[in-house]
């Protein structure tokens, strides 16, 4: 019993990890740079996002516990739900890095439409399997369009720099 509270806790604080470093090691872009950008007048203010990733990655991880606990664990038939599971996650983890780090917003954008094709899998595998897991991902993919939408408008509304211009 004590062993499974430790993967119950394992899966749900697995997300938050690389949300954390993402938020962590771009957080002085935030100020600098992001309120800087031309954004259109429905982006969510700063401090909602914090706020909403929080509840997102608690539902997905919680959520992949339960697909990993129905499947016996580590079995071969959890490689497909939970590997495409961990490919949408690194997408996920790689974005802030993409549009904070390097400035990227085309390969933000390239990563973000990526990660939509394997969230959408992800629930799609994860349906059959444990339905409500697969219905904690739907806020996600919620959230995930309207992130998607964001960074495209941002992608239009601010032409990339060329190197060696002045910000």
């Amino acid at each position: 019993q004590g062993r499974m509270w430790a993967y119950t806790v394992g899966f749900t604080v697995l997300p938050h990890v690389g949300g954390f470093l993402g938020w962590f090691i771009n957080r002085k872009e935030i100020p600098v740079w992001y309120e800087k950008l031309k954004k259109p007048s429905w982006c969510p203010p700063r401090k909602i996002f914090p706020v909403a990733w929080t509840v997102l990655y608690t539902g997905m991880g919680y959520a992949s516990y339960l697909i990993w606990n129905d499947l016996g664990g580590c079995s071969s038939k959890a490689l497909v739900p939970l590997g495409l599971y961990g490919a949408q996650l690194a997408l996920n983890w790689a974005w802030p890095p993409f549009f904070f780090g390097a400035r990227n917003l085309k390969m933000a954008l390239v990563d973000i439409l990526c990660l939509d094709g394997l969230a959408i899998g992800t629930l799609c595998s994860w349906y059959r399997i444990n339905k409500i897991a697969a219905l904690l991902m739907v806020p996600y993919l919620g959230w995930l369009a309207m992130a998607t939408c964001l960074t495209i408008r941002i992608w239009k509304d601010n032409p990339e720099q060329k190197p060696g211009k002045s910000e």
